[in-house]
């Protein structure tokens, strides 16, 4: 499918604009320019019944998290959510429009985790994190006014990383439910198709992912470890029901889809769903573009109903 219309005329500004790509800056740089961003949008936040900010318990002192709770009659499943950004930018802010939609329109307890960034915090410390909060969460599920025995874990592109990481060290331990993986990041190699196809000119390119990565790992050999490439995971056997999506224009295509099909081949029911047209970080970035509200109703559709077909099995 051709590029879709609002992505090219996207692009176009973006390319008019002349900002410099996160690669060319220091994180810190990077990070600030992604916070300009955000707050240029200066954008009304969307409705939501409620709104908590806290800190919970870490590994290495406390994590920052944001708790929505949707204005919908429970019970409500719960979704531990891990914001994207290449494990070196992003924050609670960034993610908090999408978080928004998907509590009340999947009709869900959302709890978003600010979890460390590289290259401060390094492999694997955001993944400590990630697992610390999920564990935080499925022990105080019942007063965060969710149901305990439906837990999920999701998060877009570095943050589907950490949320596929959870789901493979949580097995036989925090009985996680579900996973949504959204363009997620599953294997340190740069090798594929949509790598080649998409290596420039769609956001996100092969240079500046080859970039996220090295703040990321302390040592090459630590991107072979499976909780920083699932796809390399010699047995994801009994991990929970996915969703996992992808866009066309965006070289993490092929190993989100090839991670889903790894996860059906081991007998995990899959909903793999790949977006023509779209580009990596529309799910999360407010940038205007129609088919994303699209996208927010058909993912938070999908973990409805997997949570009410898991109310009819219980009842």
């Amino acid at each position: 499918m051709p590029l879709d219309p609002e992505v090219a005329a996207l692009l176009e500004k973006m390319r008019q604009e002349g900002a410099p790509p996160a690669y060319r800056l220091t994180p810190q740089e990077a990070r600030e320019a992604r916070i300009a961003a955000q707050k240029k949008l200066n954008a009304a936040p969307r409705p939501v019944g409620r709104v908590l900010d806290q800190t919970i318990p870490g590994p290495e002192g406390s994590i920052p998290v944001r708790i929505y709770t949707p204005s919908a009659q429970g019970p409500f499943p719960l979704l531990v959510f891990f914001h994207g950004g290449g494990w070196v930018v992003g924050n609670l802010d960034t993610v908090d429009d999408s978080c928004r939609a998907l509590a009340e329109l999947a009709r869900c307890v959302v709890v978003s985790v600010d979890y460390r960034l590289a290259p401060e915090h390094k492999f694997p410390a955001p993944f400590d994190d990630a697992f610390a909060a999920t564990t935080w969460c499925v022990q105080h599920a019942t007063e965060l006014g969710a149901d305990p025995e439906f837990i999920a874990v999701g998060g877009d592109s570095a943050g589907g990383n950490l949320a596929a990481a959870v789901a493979i060290k949580a097995k036989g331990t925090l009985n996680l439910a579900y996973q949504m993986l959204i363009y997620p990041i599953t294997n340190y190699a740069f090798d594929t198709d949509s790598y080649q196809d998409n290596a420039e000119g769609y956001f996100l390119t092969r240079e500046g992912m080859m970039w996220y990565w090295q703040q990321y790992l302390d040592s090459p050999t630590d991107g072979a470890h499976v909780l920083a490439s699932p796809l390399r995971a010699s047995d994801l056997t009994g991990l929970p029901q996915a969703l996992v999506l992808t866009a066309e224009f965006d070289p993490l295509r092929d190993e989100g889809e090839q991670y889903a099909k790894r996860l059906q081949d081991s007998g995990v029911p899959v909903t793999s769903i790949r977006v023509d047209g779209l580009i990596h970080g529309f799910f999360t970035n407010q940038w205007g573009l129609s088919r994303r509200e699209v996208v927010l109703a058909q993912v938070s559709e999908h973990l409805h109903q997997a949570y009410e077909e898991h109310l009819k099995n219980t009842r």
